[in-house]
């Protein structure tokens, strides 16, 4: 940014004799007066003697000089304004307060098929319909639009950041910058009708090919390539394995995908989420108990996890939440590979492979003494780290295509339209629950979209991308795109059923049997969700 000279630096280099001028026409200014002090001076005044903070007169500026400086200074911005602008190959428009465009870019040129010379000082509305202006909502609301979808013609799309300009508390103009996003529109539905069939025909394909253990890993970046390719090497043997990544990022599925291409599909898998179970049970659900072992036991005793994955594999979820006690008696188990039941004699034999994995930080627990260095050292044969979906980014629209596919089919609800706008939010979005939250909202999606279309107040965090400094009293009554806040999916659904429900009755005038027939529901149904719902 460009920006004007200190009043020091200015008085540096502009100070003259103070006997060059008329004593009687002086005005004062000190050394260290702002710059608005300065040229207020020199309008009322031929001259203005420059004063330290001792009180003594250094020498004098005229208004001849600040005329030229600042007529200089304007240049010198104007030159820099002009540079930013041809720089940008975006569309940036910018209007005044009476609409009348006052920049047009050669972007804006090759967007809108308008030339600079036709547009230019002309009112923006004589080219536009008023309704295709979001710049206007700046201009007149003050809103700041920043990474919004936005149609101006059929055959157009664009990304929007928008900002009003503000001089002196108040709006002067406003300034809009636009991206050309059509081909990537075009390519997202090129992508989806695309994805759709090959999913389709990588159905029919696995009924004559051996299945990939890893086929539910879905991702093509080279992260999750290599991190891929690491764990297809750990299959070779039945070595433990620690799988470590954030919570969402899919360490279940990685466990499956082992332990199906070292043991075999037939081998049991089984899992135990070590922060699930109270610390007073967990020694029975390991290694089970013999009848009578304690009261309220079953008497005809039970198998413990360790039992059930013999000849397989023992999946211990977040290993770091395992009581230390337990800690101790589950070393013993790896190291010498056999147990007791509770309340049993018998020493049995264990064989099964371990497959551990966590979201916390091991090494900092053995620190604060909550797990065991010598269990830590037991698991940590082979670690296999997870990426988070943030790093990854590129595999978010595979994973979309997944998911939208698996629950539509699942739900027998065809989406034929996903927008680009709601893939771009998806895409910008920084996914904390990872390939979890992702999956979660996709179903989320495709539960809403009853008519096949997936449209973006479906998504529970699209409102991040477009804010205004507006107050909530200004938003329009249910809108749910300004909700950021998540609720459970459940509750979402009952809202969105309810508002479906009061707009079918009040266009039928509340006949429940032309309602139910509309909704293509019985009217049982009807009934039974309008009373569940407490519309009835």
């Amino acid at each position: 940014m460009f920006e004007l000279p200190s009043v020091k630096e200015i008085i540096e280099s502009n100070l003259i004799c103070l006997n060059q001028v008329n004593k009687s026409t002086l005005s004062r200014v000190y050394w260290d007066d702002s710059f608005a002090a300065l040229a207020d001076a020199c309008k009322r005044y031929a001259a203005v003697a420059v004063v330290n903070s001792s009180g003594e007169v250094l020498g004098c500026i005229t208004n001849e000089q600040i005329i030229d400086f600042l007529h200089d200074s304007y240049n010198q911005l104007k030159a820099f304004y002009e540079a930013v602008i041809k720089t940008s190959d975006a569309s940036v428009t910018v209007i005044d307060a009476d609409e009348r465009v006052r920049t047009w870019t050669e972007g804006a040129e090759k967007i809108f098929s308008v030339k600079k010379d036709e547009i230019v000082g002309k009112p923006i509305i004589e080219f536009f319909e008023h309704q295709n202006l979001q710049i206007l909502e700046s201009l007149y609301k003050g809103k700041r639009i920043r990474g919004k979808h936005h149609q101006p013609r059929s055959d157009l799309f664009v990304l929007i950041n928008s900002n009003p300009v503000y001089f002196n508390g108040r709006i002067i103009g406003a300034v809009v910058s636009e991206t050309d996003v059509t081909s990537q529109v075009v390519l997202n539905e090129k992508l989806f009708n695309m994805s759709t069939e090959v999913h389709r025909l990588e159905q029919e394909m696995a009924k004559y090919r051996p299945s990939d253990p890893f086929r539910y890993i879905k991702g093509k970046s080279a992260v999750m390539e290599k991190t891929v390719q690491m764990a297809k090497k750990v299959c070779s043997v039945r070595s433990t394995v620690l799988i470590l990544g954030e919570s969402g990022v899919g360490k279940e599925v990685f466990a499956k995908s082992i332990h199906e291409a070292t043991e075999g599909s037939e081998a049991p898998f089984i899992s135990i989420n070590c922060g699930a179970i109270p610390a007073s049970l967990f020694e029975s659900e390991l290694f089970g108990y013999e009848r009578g072992a304690f009261s309220g036991a079953d008497h005809r005793g039970k198998k413990g996890k360790i039992g059930l994955a013999k000849g397989g594999t023992l999946f211990l979820d977040e290993i770091g939440e395992m009581p230390l006690e337990m800690q101790v008696k589950m070393l013993r188990v790896l190291q010498e590979r056999k147990y007791y039941k509770v309340g049993g004699e018998k020493e049995i034999e264990a064989d099964f492979r371990v497959i551990a994995a966590t979201n916390r930080d091991l090494k900092e627990l053995i620190k604060e003494g909550q797990f065991r260095e010598d269990l830590y050292y037991r698991l940590n044969v082979v670690s296999l780290k997870i990426p988070p979906l943030k790093e990854r980014c590129e595999d978010i629209v595979e994973l979309i295509h997944y998911f939208l596919n698996d629950f539509s089919l699942r739900y027998q609800r065809p989406i034929h339209h996903f927008s680009q706008e709601v893939m771009q939010e998806m895409l910008q979005y920084d996914w904390p629950g990872n390939v979890r939250e992702l999956r979660n909202v996709v179903e989320r999606l495709v539960v809403f979209a009853t008519d096949g279309v997936i449209r973006k107040e479906y998504l529970p965090f699209h409102s991040v991308m477009s804010y205004s400094p507006a107050s909530d009293t200004d938003l329009p009554e249910n809108n749910i795109e300004m909700k950021t806040a998540i609720v459970p999916l459940q509750e979402e659904m009952d809202q969105h059923e309810k508002k479906v429900l009061e707009k079918a009755l009040a266009l039928t005038k509340g006949n429940k049997l032309e309602c139910s027939r509309k909704l293509g529901i019985t009217r049982a149904t009807l009934y039974n969700r309008l009373k569940r719902l407490g519309l009835s």
